[in-house]
Order: C-alpha cells, then structure tokens, then sequence
C-alpha cells in the first residue's frame, strides 16, 4: 500500500493503432516498447495489416463499434494513465477515437499521425485526414509527425532543417497543443527534432545517425515512448527527451541484426525495466 492506503496499480497505457503482423511496428511496437520501459500496455486495434520488413500486402479495418467496445472495456476496468495513437485508417475511426477520448477524459495523449509506412504504403484515407487534425489535434497533449507527414498536412515540403521550426509553428496553427517534429528524413550525419509547445519555447534534439537499415517502427516507439513516460508523471519536455534518447538506444543496439529482407526492427528490449507501481 502506498501513504495514503489507496491500493497501488501498474502505469497503464493505452496503444489505439493498427496492428503490424511484422512485429516491427504499430500495436506490437507499441506494447514492447511499454513492457521495456516498465508500462502495462493495453491495446485497441484499428486495423489489421498484412506486413513484413518489405511492406503493406494488405490492410483490414476494424469496424468502429468494435474498436470503441476495445476502449470502453480496457478503460472501465483497468484504468489508463496515458494513450499512444497511431494508425487511423478511415473518417469513421477518427471520429470514434475523439468521442471515446472525451467521453472517458483521457489524459496525456500522444499523436503519432500515421499516413504512410516506411515502405510507402498509405495508411490513411484521403478524407480522414482533414478530420484527424480537427477532432484528434485540439485533444492531444503533443503530436508527433515526421517530414513526409508535415508535408502532407501543410501542403507543401520541409526539405531542410532550418526549415522545420517554421512547419512545427504552422502545425500549431492547425490546432496541435504541442509539436515534436522528427527529421529523420533529412540528409546528413545528424538527426534533428524540433519540440515546440504552444506558448513556450523552441527546444532542438539532435543525435549522431546510427548507421543501420533497421528503423521500421522508429516513429511508433518513439510516440509510444513518450506516453509511457508521461504515464510516469514526467512534464512532456522531460518525456521527449527521455524518449528520444531511448529510440536511439534502440535504433544503436539492434543495428546490426538481420529480420527479414528489407527494413529491419529496432531492439525495444535493450534494457528492460521491472513493471512499474504507483
């Protein structure tokens, strides 16, 4: 028991995604990467895929009352302290997540705004995306967008760092409470992300590339990272952080292993840490 008797639970997060058969990304990403970090994850499937390191064959939708029975029963029972959201295939999701959002008042929601996969399969119907940055945007505590999703939502490309402070403003301006714009995608030997939360100040994270072709999943673990340290009672810029330099870590220590044929994992177990009380 802790002081004052109330009874003590595990740091519980909610992954709602879509479920990569691969391993390396989505629903299974997302709950390896809570286990490591100490989490009890819960998961509500969006969609299923058919999928490996060489890409998408094939993507079967959840239908919606489903998905929101998924909320509503992992939420009513156990409890969430904070949510990942990663892949919403159609309008319909969308709209289901925000109202179950509001209707559970989810706290400490993360946005990874999942459009295309890392072999370049699109995740996401055209008209869903407008409905994404009006309904999930204003509700979640950060958003997590690479370049290739900062284009596609702004209408025009980030093709260079000093490029990038301005799209994580304009972001804001479509509503997002916070940003962290991941630059991955750009040249060079260093990585850069932005972090800008609206009315504070800028902060840049830059790491040394790791040389390895597996990075499917990157973005999933690194949103997936910062809700479960956000679960943790950490302040968002401190959760970034922590979470970057776990994503890292991860990309460093599973570089030179060989899964599948094309774009390899990341090893999310590196350091295991026990399940957290609280």
């Amino acid at each position: 028991m802790n002081d004052d008797a109330s009874p003590l639970h595990y740091v519980r997060v909610l992954t709602i995604a879509g479920s990569d058969s691969g391993g390396g990304a989505g629903i299974q990403a997302d709950l390896k990467t809570f286990a490591a970090l100490g989490c009890f994850g819960l998961s509500a499937i969006t969609a299923l895929t058919a999928q490996n390191t060489v890409g998408v064959s094939a993507i079967h939708a959840v239908p919606p009352e489903f998905l929101d029975a998924q909320i509503d029963a992992v939420v009513s029972d156990i409890g969430v302290d904070a949510v990942k959201i990663g892949m919403l295939h159609s309008e319909a999701v969308v709209h289901t997540v925000a109202q179950a959002l509001d209707r559970h008042a989810l706290q400490h929601v993360v946005l990874d705004p999942v459009m295309v996969s890392a072999t370049g399969a699109r995740l996401i119907e055209e008209q869903a995306v407008q409905t994404l940055v009006a309904e999930l945007f204003p509700r979640a505590s950060l958003i997590t967008p690479n370049l290739d999703e900062a284009a596609l939502l702004l209408g025009q490309p980030v093709a260079s760092v000093s490029e990038m402070p301005a799209a994580a403003q304009a972001l804001l301006q479509l509503g997002a409470r916070a940003v962290l714009l991941k630059g991955g995608h750009l040249p060079g030997t260093q990585v850069r992300d932005v972090l800008l939360e609206r009315g504070g100040d800028q902060h840049t994270m830059q790491a040394d590339r790791v040389d390895t072709g597996n990075l499917h999943g990157a973005g999933c673990t690194l949103s997936s990272a910062v809700a479960a340290f956000l679960a943790q009672g950490l302040p968002l810029r401190l959760a970034v952080e922590a979470a970057h330099s776990y994503v890292i870590d991860a990309i460093q220590e599973g570089a030179l292993a060989v899964t599948g044929q094309g774009v390899g994992p990341l090893n999310h177990g590196f350091s295991p840490r026990v399940m957290l009380l609280r």
